[in-house]
């Protein structure tokens, strides 16, 4: 197949026309990476590379558009890949190079998300490692990422029931109310043993103050 016409289109991008009357549009890069030019005589596997260079290179230019408005875990930015460019290994080969540049991290992605997860939103364990899996991170690297927050989940608890159900835990005869109580902090993820053991400290401690 022989290019027989090499123009720009539009930016950065430049049509290339090939003599079966095929049309392909191509960046700059790839064209000066092969030396494309009008008259140049191409192979069909030669231009099989071309297209996946090209599609490769606008896959990667799409996951660092997406990187620039948040961080994204592997799985996460393959899915999203894989949902616009269909090709999985093209997909993958990207994903690869990302995590090679430092541009992804599920490590570090997982940490920055169990912060956000148990400091800021006050998540029990149970919570927070599900919304992590969500995510597409493996079990070990959420086990690691929430560890260091064993002590931190009992305190969030206790600030849950001081701050946020306060109201409802007036009367510790009140079965309804703590029942309430007691479920709403079991949507937040925590488990029935700790959340029944810090609402008997609560009454205990609410007691107390009133000596």
């Amino acid at each position: 197949m022989e290019i027989t016409s090499l123009k720009k289109y539009k930016g950065s991008t430049y049509e290339v026309e090939l003599d079966c009357e095929r049309k392909i549009y191509l960046h700059i890069d790839i064209i000066a990476d092969y030396g494309l030019k009008t008259g140049l005589n191409i192979e069909r596997d030669q231009l099989r590379k071309i297209i996946y260079a090209s599609n490769f290179r606008r896959a990667y230019q799409y996951a660092l558009y997406c990187l620039d408005y948040r961080d994204y875990s592997a799985e996460e930015i393959f899915q999203k890949l894989v949902e616009k460019y269909k090709n999985e290994n093209l997909c993958l080969e990207a994903v690869k190079k990302l995590a090679r540049a430092g541009l992804i991290d599920d490590r570090r992605y997982a940490e920055r998300l169990a912060r956000k997860l148990v400091s800021s939103k006050k998540y029990g364990y149970h919570r927070a490692k599900r919304e992590m899996r969500l995510k597409g991170l493996r079990d070990d690297t959420v086990n690691e990422a929430l560890a260091q927050y064993s002590s931190e989940f009992a305190e969030n608890l206790a600030e849950l029931l001081n701050t946020k159900h306060y109201r409802l835990l007036t009367d510790k005869s009140d079965k309804k109310s703590i029942e309430k109580v007691k479920s709403a902090l079991v949507r937040y993820g925590y488990g029935f043993d700790e959340i029944n053991r810090a609402v008997k400290e609560y009454f205990v401690n609410a007691e107390q103050s009133e000596e």
